[in-house]
C-alpha cells in the first residue's frame, strides 16, 4: 500500500479537526433524514396522489408502493449553451434504464444554466457567480417533495455542477449520481484563438475574422474543449467519485456515451437503500474526498474558480477548507497535464493521452490521493484508474494506461512538468488573493509596477483603445468587482488586451477582487482579492501611481505605501448603485449583494461551516 504524502496526510487532519462540529451537525441531519423505507409511504394520501397524478398505470401503481426507489432526475438542459444541448434525450433515456433496474424515475425539476462565454463583458456577468446558488436553491426545491430515494444530476457547466451539488448536498441522505455530457470534438487551435482574439484587440483583424475563430472554435454540441470551469467540474465530479469511472471526456452523440449515460440510471437504482448498496452524497462528500478534489485541480491545471467553488462545497457538506489549504497543498502536487491555457492540447488530447484514469493512477501511486473513500462506483479510488469499454452492447471497465501516451500533454507524478501545482495564495497590505501560474512564464510570475487603477473593466479597455497604456510598465487595480459590489464577474474580456501588452514587452499584471476565468491565462492574475472594495478593504484606497508588487514566487501582494499613511487615507470610486445595478435581472440580486459572504469563504449567500469571530475581516454595515 502507498504511503501518504505527509503534507496530504497534514492537510486532512487539520481540515477534519477543524470542520469536526460542523461534519459532525451535517451528518447528524442527514441520517436523520435517512429514514427506512421509501420517504413517500410517509406522505398523507392526498399528498401521493398528486405526486403520482400525471404518471402512467405502472407508475402509478409502482409508486403507491413501497419496494421500488423513485430516482429524481434534476436537469440544466437548455439548447442555447452546446454542453446543455444534449441533455434534451436524457430524461426519457434514464427513465428506462432506472426501470430496467427495478426502479422508477420522474424528472423533478430544472433549473436555470447560463453560459459565461456569452456574458463576458456584458451585465448578464454580474449575476454569473450569484447563478450558482439560485441553481442550488432549484435543486432543492426539485427533491423537496419527499417522493425521492435517489437523484440524477444533469449538468456541466461553470456555476452549474456547483450549483447541483450543493443542492444534492443539501439532500445529503439521498444516494447521487452526476452525469456529464461530453466534450465537442476538437476545432480550431485555442492557441489559435487567442491569438486572433489578440490581432482584434489590436485593431490588426475585423469582427469577421475574429468570429470565424470563434464559430470554428465552438462548433458543434458538447463542452467548449479548453480547461476551464465546465471542464474542471467534470475532471473534479469523478475524482469526488460522483461520476461514473471514464464518464467524463466522452463525447456526445457515440454509442459508448449513451451506454454510459444508461449505466448511469442503473446505478443510482443499485445505491438506494432498496438497491442493496445505499449510499448517500452526504456519506461520499467527506474531508478525503473534498482534499482528493483539490489534488486533482491541482495537478491538472484546473480552473480559478475552483478557489471559490470547492470552499462552498465544502463548506455545504459541513467541511471548512480553506485557501490556506489549497495554497500548501499546491506547493507539492505536481503539474501534470498541459491543457489550454496551460499548453496547447484540449481535453480531447488529454483524454486520449490517458486522461483521469492515468492521471488519478500516478497520483495514487505517488501518495497524493487519498484511496479509502466512498464512490457511486463502490469503495475505493482505485474504481477510477479504469476506463469504459463498449464490447459489442456490453459495456465494461477495464484498466487503463498505466503510462502517458502523449507526455507532452499528460505525465506522470514522476516526471512532472513542474513541481508544484500552480496556484498560490497571495498575501499583504492588500489582502488576500489567489494567482494561477501554471500558465504564467517564470520571467513574468513577480511584477512591480505603478497601479492604474479603474473601478469598471470597460474603463481599462478604452484606456487600452486610446493608446493610454502603451510603453509603461503597470499594474492593472480593477476594484468594485467583488461579489457585495456587482456580483464578481468574470473579467476575462481583459485578457486580450493584457496580453497585447505583455508581449509587447511591458511587465503588466493585474489586481482585482473580481474573477478572470476558469481559463486564467499568461498574465499574472491576482484575483478574488479580500476584502474586497465595496466592503472597505484596502483596494478602496489604492490611487493611481501606487507601486504595487504581485509576486506569486514569494507569495506577496504589496503595496509600497506607509502603512500609517494607507489607513489615513479616504476610499475612492465606488460600486455600482442605484440605476447602475438594474436592466438585465440584476436588480432582482440586491438581496444577494446584501448577504453574499467573502471570496476566501466560497463568496456564497449560504452560512455553511460556521466562520470564527477571529476569522472575520470585515463587518458590514
Amino acid at each position: 500500500m502507498t504511503t501518504l504524502h505527509p503534507t496530504l496526510t497534514e492537510v486532512t487532519a487539520r481540515i477534519a479537526e477543524r470542520s469536526a462540529p460542523g461534519r459532525a451537525a451535517y451528518l447528524e441531519r442527514i441520517r436523520a433524514a435517512s429514514d427506512r423505507g421509501p420517504r413517500r409511504g410517509r406522505l398523507a394520501c392526498a399528498n401521493l396522489a398528486h405526486g403520482f397524478a400525471a404518471a402512467d398505470d405502472a407508475g402509478k401503481q409502482a409508486l403507491r408502493g413501497r419496494t421500488k426507489p423513485n430516482v429524481a432526475i434534476v436537469s440544466a438542459y437548455n439548447d442555447m449553451l452546446s454542453a446543455h444541448q444534449p441533455f434534451e434525450a436524457y430524461p426519457r433515456e434514464l427513465k428506462k434504464a432506472v426501470a430496467r433496474a427495478g426502479g422508477i424515475a420522474q424528472f423533478a425539476g430544472g433549473v436555470p444554466a447560463m453560459c459565461d462565454g456569452i456574458t463576458q463583458g456584458r451585465d448578464g456577468m454580474q449575476l454569473s457567480l450569484f447563478s450558482r446558488d439560485v441553481i442550488a436553491m432549484s435543486t432543492a426545491i426539485a427533491l423537496s417533495h419527499d417522493m425521492f430515494d435517489g437523484a440524477l444530476m444533469l449538468g456541466v457547466c461553470d456555476k452549474i455542477v456547483p450549483g447541483l451539488l450543493i443542492g444534492a448536498l443539501s439532500f445529503g441522505h439521498l444516494p447521487t449520481v452526476f452525469v456529464p455530457a461530453g466534450p465537442m470534438a476538437s476545432g480550431l487551435p485555442n492557441g489559435e484563438k487567442a491569438r486572433v482574439r489578440q490581432l482584434y484587440a489590436e485593431g490588426k483583424v475585423g469582427r469577421e475574422e475574429l468570429l470565424e475563430a470563434e464559430a470554428a472554435s465552438y462548433h458543434s454540441a458538447g463542452t467548449c474543449t479548453f480547461y476551464g470551469t465546465a471542464n474542471s467540474n467534470q475532471l473534479l465530479m469523478e475524482v469526488l467519485g460522483l461520476h461514473l469511472p471514464g464518464s467524463s471526456f466522452v463525447n456526445p452523440g457515440t454509442p459508448l456515451r449513451e451506454a454510459l449515460t444508461r449505466a448511469a440510471g442503473e446505478r443510482v437504482t443499485a445505491i438506494t437503500p432498496q438497491g442493496g448498496e445505499p449510499t448517500p452524497i452526504g456519506e461520499i462528500v467527506d474531508e478525503k474526498a473534498i482534499v482528493n478534489a483539490c489534488v486533482a485541480l491541482l495537478a491538472s491545471g484546473g480552473s480559478t474558480n475552483h478557489t471559490l467553488h470547492l470552499v462552498a462545497i465544502a463548506r455545504a457538506a459541513g467541511v471548512d477548507l480553506t485557501w490556506d489549504d489549497l495554497s500548501d497543498l499546491s506547493a507539492v502536487v505536481p503539474s501534470l497535464s498541459r491543457i489550454y491555457p496551460n499548453g496547447e492540447a484540449d481535453v480531447n488530447h488529454f483524454h486520449a493521452a490517458g486522461g483521469i484514469a492515468f492521471l488519478v493512477h500516478t497520483l495514487l501511486r505517488a501518495g497524493l490521493l487519498h484511496e479509502d473513500v466512498r464512490t457511486v462506483a463502490g469503495h475505493g479510488l482505485w474504481r477510477y484508474t479504469t476506463e469504459p469499454r463498449l464490447r459489442g452492447s456490453e459495456l465494461t471497465w477495464e484498466e487503463g494506461p498505466k503510462a502517458s501516451l502523449d507526455p507532452a500533454v499528460l505525465r506522470s507524478a514522476e516526471d512532472p512538468f513542474s513541481p508544484d501545482g500552480g496556484l498560490k495564495l497571495l498575501t499583504g497590505p492588500l489582502g488576500r488573493a489567489v494567482i494561477k501560474t501554471s500558465a504564467v512564464k517564470p520571467e513574468h510570475r513577480a511584477v512591480t509596477a505603478p497601479a492604474v487603477v479603474f473601478d469598471d473593466q470597460h474603463d481599462f479597455l478604452a484606456a487600452f483603445d486610446a493608446g493610454e497604456l502603451d510603453g509603461r510598465d503597470l499594474v492593472a487595480v480593477i476594484r468594485y468587482q467583488g461579489p457585495a459590489a456587482n456580483g464578481m464577474p468574470e473579467l476575462h474580456k481583459l485578457t486580450p488586451a493584457l496580453g497585447v501588452l505583455q508581449d509587447r514587452g511591458q511587465q503588466v499584471a493585474i489586481v482585482t477582487d473580481g474573477r478572470m476565468s476558469g481559463a486564467s491565462g499568461k498574465v499574472p492574475a491576482a484575483i478574488h482579492v479580500t476584502p474586497e472594495a465595496a466592503l472597505g478593504g484596502p483596494l478602496a484606497r489604492v490611487r493611481e501611481g501606487d507601486l504595487v508588487t504581485v509576486d506569486a514566487v514569494a507569495g506577496t501582494l504589496d503595496l509600497h505605501v506607509d502603512r500609517a499613511e494607507l489607513a489615513a487615507r479616504e476610499a475612492t470610486g465606488r460600486a455600482p448603485q442605484g440605476p447602475e445595478w438594474t436592466g438585465t435581472g440584476r436588480e432582482l440580486f440586491a438581496a444577494f449583494r446584501a448577504t453574499v459572504g467573502p471570496a476566501d469563504a466560497g463568496a456564497s449567500v449560504f452560512p455553511g461551516v460556521p466562520v470564527p469571530p477571529e476569522e472575520v475581516s470585515v463587518v458590514r454595515v
